[in-house]
């Protein structure tokens, strides 16, 4: 019997083939850290080990993305706290000018076809959309990942998702991903790999690949793969540092899952989840009108270059409702200088939008840009559970949706501006 991508990744890790629904120890490629949970991982490596070196400097890194720069005391600490101890052991920083750290280590090179990498951030699988494992684990089982450069892990069953037919014109990789959210809800693919197959996600661009894969968090799922490539994928994919090809996961011929789910998408329009579950997915035309106080655009889900161009070919020439306020927060930090070189920062401050540093802002409590009770928030992030974003009400979509909604003061469909 063949194996799965995740299967395929494990065992390399592993030194030999593994079995669904067994536990190993898995070697690891990169262990990280972030400002939320890596002050724990410090305090117990420190109470644990002293100062014994961790398994190797070059492979262990520290991400600051959540609060940056510190806007409270707390996080002030938390930050330096991980910075000094990185200085002692001569460990990376990634600073709190550098961005999201599940984007940074991609750009970086960090991430790549086959490797295994962890840390403090529950939204790691993200890095399926480059064929790698990743996965946030608590503070604990990352600081034994700091010694050793090891975890144990249960190996998943996988399941194939299949996309067919053709979405409307204005379905955006978010909107097939809002869709799959409420079709396979938190049950049919928890604590399983996902592998999505199909020509609608096959054309998704790398941004699109993000998306989908970052979101298998809210499906209760390991992680997301997407084997096949486009040409222009393949392209984005092989200007990363490091990048090879050769390594790019498939799954075999013969692999064994443990369901195969199909999905049609054909016709499908703009989706919006509605508070307070991701889950809670409808079509545009069922919440158009909702009024709603401001908007935001970034996140590990819709960070990218390409989701801020989508929302600037709306904007452009035009002014956001007065009273409406629209937050944008790039990913990373190449995100905001290609945003600057192509005019597209120029055009969303011209807007009337609120434009920050890299970063996660606007995506959960601590961060810049939280609502306030009564507040309507129509939003690109992942999650919109009470109180995550604060004590208003959020609704999930697209960075078109998002932008056009924010024209009008209401939720509408980008066709209509």
């Amino acid at each position: 019997m063949g194996q799965t991508i995740i299967e395929k990744i494990i065992a390399a890790h592993c030194g030999r083939k593994v079995q669904p629904g067994e536990i190993v120890w898995l070697e690891l490629d990169i262990v990280s850290a972030r400002d939320f949970g890596g002050p724990n991982v410090v305090k117990n490596y420190e109470r644990e080990y002293g100062d014994q070196p961790v398994f190797d400097p070059d492979r262990v890194v520290f991400t600051f993305d959540l609060c940056v720069p510190a806007c409270t005391l707390k996080y002030a600490d938390n930050q330096q706290i991980c910075r000094l101890f990185a200085k002692r052991h001569g460990l990376r920083v990634f600073d709190v000018d550098c961005g999201i750290g599940s984007h940074v280590m991609i750009e970086e090179g960090l991430a790549g076809p086959g490797k295994t990498l962890v840390g403090t951030d529950s939204h790691l699988n993200i890095m399926g959309a480059v064929g790698c494992f990743g996965q946030g684990m608590g503070d604990v089982d990352i600081t034994f990942s700091f010694k050793t450069g090891r975890t144990w892990f249960e190996v998943p069953r996988t399941v194939k998702v299949r996309l067919t037919g053709q979405p409307s014109p204005w379905a955006t990789p978010k909107d097939l991903t809002l869709y799959l959210c409420k079709m396979l809800g938190t049950k049919q693919v928890a604590l399983k790999a996902v592998e999505f197959v199909g020509e609608p996600v096959k054309q998704f661009s790398l941004t699109g690949r993000i998306t989908l894969c970052s979101m298998v968090t809210e499906m209760a799922g390991i992680i997301g793969f997407i084997p096949e490539l486009n040409g222009k994928t393949t392209q984005e994919l092989m200007a990363l540092p490091g990048f090879n090809l050769e390594e790019w996961p498939e799954p075999d011929p013969d692999a064994d899952y443990e369901n195969e789910i199909s999905i049609d998408v054909s016709g499908l329009p703009p989706q919006v989840a509605v508070p307070y579950l991701p889950h809670k997915v409808k079509p545009i035309t069922e919440v158009k009108g909702t009024p709603i106080d401001s908007g935001f655009i970034g996140s590990c889900t819709n960070g990218r270059v390409e989701d801020f161009r989508q929302a600037a070919d709306i904007l452009k020439g035009k002014k956001i409702k007065p009273g409406v306020i629209l937050k944008c927060v790039p990913a990373t930090r190449r995100v905001y200088q290609t945003l600057l070189e192509e005019g597209i920062l120029e055009i969303l401050f011209r807007s009337g939008a609120v434009v920050s540093n890299p970063g996660c802002g606007g995506c959960a409590e601590g961060h810049i840009g939280l609502t306030g009770e009564g507040e309507v928030q129509i939003s690109t992030a992942n999650r919109n559970f009470y109180g995550k974003q604060g004590k208003g009400q959020t609704y999930l979509a697209s960075p078109a949706v998002v932008a056009a909604s924010c024209l009008a003061g209401e939720i509408i469909s980008p066709e209509e501006i």
